[in-house]
């Protein structure tokens, strides 16, 4: 779905920012499998038993990705971009309702995250933990933050990644790898 696919996701997102619901339809279709590929690369990172499945990050990200009309969408690329954005959110307010419910505050849901350990083995992180991480990494480089999120909530490559931020995959790998050291030392509190 490559080249063709880009152009026709690109155009029917024009077409349905101008209200066409058929054309919302085909949109749905279009991005579907993606939206769903997307969702379980973020469930696989999160605890064992997640009671939210990823159809149901799916159905949820896509509804707050469309609910908008006037953003701007660019291109293909740009609306998976921000569904990467969407389902951390997503995430993230599911482990607080999560948390909230159970009033277990020293208790926390973890996610293992291999693309964000140097050494390439699965850590187990915090989702609100991460999530209050990167927004303290977005204070400091908000495009570090932008590329981790694009990665791992976005399950990303670094090709995709330096095609939605225009920039070159080595940029990207320097990034991530400058997004790994500061991270790593702000979750253990060295930061």
């Amino acid at each position: 779905m490559r080249a063709n696919g880009q152009r026709d996701v690109t155009a029917l997102l024009a077409r349905w920012r101008s209200g066409s619901a058929e054309d919302e339809a085909r949109l749905l279709t279009a991005v579907q499998g993606e939206l769903r590929k997307l969702a379980s690369a973020s469930m696989r990172r999160e605890r064992p038993h997640h009671t939210l499945q990823p159809t149901a990050l799916v159905n949820e990200a896509y509804l707050r990705l469309v609910e908008d009309r006037d953003i701007a969408w660019e291109n293909r690329a740009h609306f998976f971009g921000l569904a990467a954005r969407v389902m951390r959110q997503v995430l993230v307010d599911y482990a607080r309702k999560r948390r909230a419910l159970k009033r277990e505050t020293p208790r926390r849901a973890t996610i293992s995250v291999s693309d964000l350990a140097a050494s390439g083995t699965a850590i187990d992180l915090d989702v609100l933990a991460l999530h209050d991480a990167l927004n303290a990494l977005s204070e400091l480089d908000a495009r570090q933050a932008r590329i981790v999120e694009l990665r791992y909530f976005g399950g990303l490559t670094e090709a995709e990644v330096a095609a939605v931020l225009r920039l070159s995959p080595a940029t990207i790998r320097r990034e991530v790898a400058a997004a790994r050291f500061w991270l790593g030392r702000h979750m253990r509190g060295a930061s």
